[in-house]
């Protein structure tokens, strides 16, 4: 197998040496660790073609990898697949700037995608905190949603087509940009979140929004997280140009403090806060002014119109990740809860969890505007072993499998979704048949038959 890879790629782009291999056996919390004998860098579409028609022969899985900052255990190798990265299929083959759109390859970074669109003129209307090191086809792949989901939504809202290999071998390619195109199966909204079980993306097609024009920020704390919910309904009434509203509690944000040291932008540190943001033109900053004044929860409001100010204002924000991370390794669950009951959600989560684990630290923030919040968990003991296999087995992956029934529980009780924008994976696959219906899933497993057959992309993520 592995003689027959060198001669679709080359022997420099098989790697086989532990030391180099170790990097894409881990995912980026450190939480998921598996095993691979190569991992195999194809630098083409054809070349990944080849690449799936002999692991496909050999009946050999593969689990195709991007920028490995997933965080549900779904780019990394821990059956013992072989990786197929996509770091080679990198590079923006074409801007069109009279249309406002743009053709990338898999493994181009989501930071050079928004620099290119930033070139002719426009913006990606996609934004994450790992912009830096996230590639564009795991984007797609997960259907990726960020910061900017209240105006522009998830990465499927940007997708007007791709080109990817199949689990069949088979290629599929529509890169032409076509905004109306109604001729049968829309196989890039199919591809796209389907977490690299059908195919293998290897370059997308996509629409960019127009350029940023006058831009205010602003930080608000308020005394409860119900507050926080009117006051982005009321936002989202006011100022047509709201582009993001994030949540931020108090315990967050006092560890972003400590763990970066950078002084809180609001002190005292108010029980809640959501950082806006709104875009124009036409410069939004009178009429945000005005519908913060108008809201009778608002405490206390810092804002920014530079951007230098917006920077440190959305710190206490984009650091959450990275300050909990310094805990040790943390339990994730990213997940949708409808608007009326995310604030009762946000209330009793930390009891439900402390309940089957009271040594646990809560951590709640994320995408008030789309209901999107991400709950993590820490223990003052440090981080259980690492996940080393498709399931998790001993009394830490006990207790681990008790805090997400109590999370996930409470998200399917409250008609939410257990995952929101960073899949299913491994992590949550036992999760899937109580999201969706019997028919939801038996729908999902035929289209799984038809376009991977032999089940050699990522065989234990999500089905």
């Amino acid at each position: 197998m592995l003689r027959a890879l060198r001669s679709v790629v080359g022997e420099e782009h098989v790697l086989v040496d532990p030391d180099v291999v170790a990097s894409h056996v881990v995912d980026w919390t450190g939480g998921f660790v598996g095993s691979s004998p190569a991992v195999v860098r194809p630098g083409s579409t054809d070349e990944v073609a080849e690449v799936v028609a002999a692991c496909r022969r050999d009946r050999i899985a593969l689990v195709p990898q991007g920028g490995n900052t997933g965080l549900v255990g779904g780019g990394v190798p821990l059956a013992g697949e072989v990786v197929l990265s996509t770091s080679r299929l990198a590079g923006i083959t074409e801007v069109d700037a009279d249309a406002g759109q743009l053709t990338a390859g898999a493994g181009e970074t989501l930071a050079a995608v928004q620099r290119a669109a930033a070139g002719a003129g426009w913006r990606y209307g996609v934004d994450l905190a790992a912009r830096d090191s996230a590639t564009i086809g795991g984007t797609v792949a997960t259907n990726a949603g960020g910061l900017r989901v209240l105006r522009h939504g998830t990465t499927r809202h940007q997708l007007l087509g791709v080109e990817a290999v199949l689990g069949t071998g088979d290629v599929v390619s529509r890169l032409g940009g076509l905004v109306k195109d109604n001729t049968g199966y829309d196989l890039a909204g199919l591809l796209c979140g389907s977490e690299g079980t059908l195919g293998v993306v290897t370059r997308v097609r996509l629409a960019l929004v127009p350029a940023p024009g006058p831009t205010v920020t602003s930080l608000i704390g308020l005394a409860t997280v119900a507050d926080a919910v009117s006051l982005v309904g009321h936002l989202r009434r006011a100022v047509p140009t709201l582009e993001a509203a994030e949540l931020v509690l108090a315990d967050g944000a006092r560890l972003v403090a400590e763990q970066t040291g950078v002084v809180p932008v609001l002190d005292p540190v108010p029980p809640v806060q959501v950082a806006v943001e709104a875009v124009g033109p036409p410069d939004p900053t009178d009429a945000l002014a005005a519908a913060l004044e108008a809201h009778p929860g608002v405490l206390d409001v810092a804002v920014a119109t530079d951007a230098a100010r917006a920077v440190a204002l959305w710190h206490v924000r984009e650091a959450h990740t990275e300050a909990i991370a310094r805990l040790g390794v943390p339990r994730k669950y990213d997940v949708t809860v409808p608007s009326p009951r995310l604030a009762r959600f946000v209330e009793q989560v930390p009891d439900l969890i402390r309940a089957v684990d009271p040594d646990a630290q809560v951590w709640i923030f994320g995408h008030l505007g789309d209901g999107n919040l991400h709950v993590n968990v820490t223990t003052p003991s440090g981080p259980g072993p690492p996940r080393t296999g498709p399931l998790r087995t001993g009394r830490a992956g006990v207790a681990r499998d008790a805090v997400a029934d109590a999370v996930l529980g409470r998200v399917v009780a409250d008609g939410g979704s257990v995952s929101a924008e960073h899949g299913i994976g491994t992590a949550k696959r036992s999760w899937l048949v109580r999201d969706r219906s019997a028919g939801d899933v038996a729908g999902m497993r035929a289209i799984k038959a038809a376009l991977d057959p032999d089940g050699i992309l990522n065989p234990n993520v999500l089905l």
